[in-house]
């Protein structure tokens, strides 16, 4: 493929280290022709879905390096592969293999993880007979629930227990409220609730699986470095702005500054990988790395777009439309990072455990 301006591949490992033949270049090539396109992201992400590595398989930092350069590149292409890669990674966790969870009618699956919660909603799961389940309820953020053909889906069995199910989004019972997102960031990728009425649903898992296994700190790890990889797209701005003419000492500073946060961010996302890939990120371990590397990358992302805004001023704001929807699209994507209450919930992980952290 021919390489455009703007759709580099990311790096996590050095020049010395890098394998001859990893195609990045090629994902970063294909995410940039996504350009917040929606059906061209599910296309990408169904093609990517047997050649990337799964966390821990030994692979974690190509994954993250991968999840990464979709984001540089365009963030609907990162946000669409991300939650479809990461639900094949579930299933094959769990032992399934999605093949056969999908009746063969000549279409490729294509799959979303929908697992948050919100006030006032609430998705019920009940036994249907045998192996079956019926859910019913609502379900707070489904993103592209309208688009996908399946779903991994977190339902309530008991006021105090979740359980993780396959359901089929062509099921009658299943209705993608798509209307009420007005979000400006990723406006092709609603994310708005779904409504469920005895909808026919696949156990994965038992109850508690899918909250308490490995991968579910590894997957919040690799949203991060999609996350990181959107703050280089944005980075890469200031770049080519100090090479386009003289920087002033202003615009220099910037850049040092976008270097340091950049560079500490994926130097953390790259030792995660390791930790990972090392059996040393499972239980509270991974649970307190997550939490570590999100924050640090979430904090990294707000200070990449605050110095790319100063740095570069309001006209690529306004005349560049990849640069303006790149800052809406992160805005809105980092923000799964839930700021404060997130660094609240790692002091409090950090005082139960009694051992000083430092």
């Amino acid at each position: 493929m021919t390489r455009t301006e703007g759709s580099e591949p990311v790096w996590l490992t050095v020049p010395g280290n890098r394998p001859a033949e990893v195609g990045l270049g090629d994902v970063a090539t294909a995410a940039y022709a996504v350009n917040g396109d929606a059906g061209r992201a599910l296309e990408l992400s169904r093609a990517l879905g047997g050649s990337v590595p799964r966390p821990g398989s030994g692979q974690t930092l190509r994954l993250f390096e991968t999840l990464a350069s979709l984001a540089a590149a365009d963030l609907t292409a990162a946000r669409v592969a991300e939650a479809h890669l990461d639900a094949l990674a579930i299933l094959d966790q769990a032992g399934l293999d999605p093949a056969g969870l999908v009746p063969v009618d000549g279409a490729e699956s294509s799959w979303g993880v929908f697992a948050a919660e919100a006030a006032k909603v609430r998705l019920n799961a009940k036994p249907a007979g045998g192996e079956g389940w019926r859910l019913d309820g609502t379900k707070p953020w489904c993103s592209l629930a309208g688009s996908l053909s399946h779903a991994l889906v977190t339902a309530h069995t008991s006021a105090t227990t979740r359980r993780l199910f396959v359901v089929d989004l062509t099921d009658p019972g299943i209705t993608a409220r798509t209307d009420e997102w007005v979000g400006r960031g990723l406006p092709a990728v609603p994310s708005g609730p779904v409504d469920f009425l005895d909808a026919v649903a696949r156990p994965v898992g038992d109850d508690g699986w899918y909250l308490h296994r490995p991968g579910f700190a590894w997957g919040g790890i690799g949203v991060a470095a999609c996350w990181w990889g959107g703050a280089i797209g944005l980075a890469r701005g200031v770049w080519a702005s100090v090479l386009d003419r003289e920087p002033d000492q202003i615009a220099l500073a910037h850049l040092g500054a976008l270097d340091l946060a950049l560079t500490s961010a994926g130097t953390s996302l790259a030792a995660a990988a390791a930790a990972i890939d090392a059996g040393d990120a499972v239980g509270e371990e991974g649970a307190l790395l997550a939490a570590r590397v999100r924050g640090q990358v979430a904090r990294t992302v707000d200070e990449v777009i605050r110095r790319t805004g100063h740095a570069l001023g309001p006209a690529p704001l306004a005349f560049d439309a990849r640069h303006a929807a790149r800052v809406s699209d992160l805005q809105l994507y980092v923000r799964q990072h839930h700021a404060e209450r997130d660094d609240a919930a790692l002091g409090r992980r950090l005082r139960e455990t009694g051992v000083s952290p430092w």
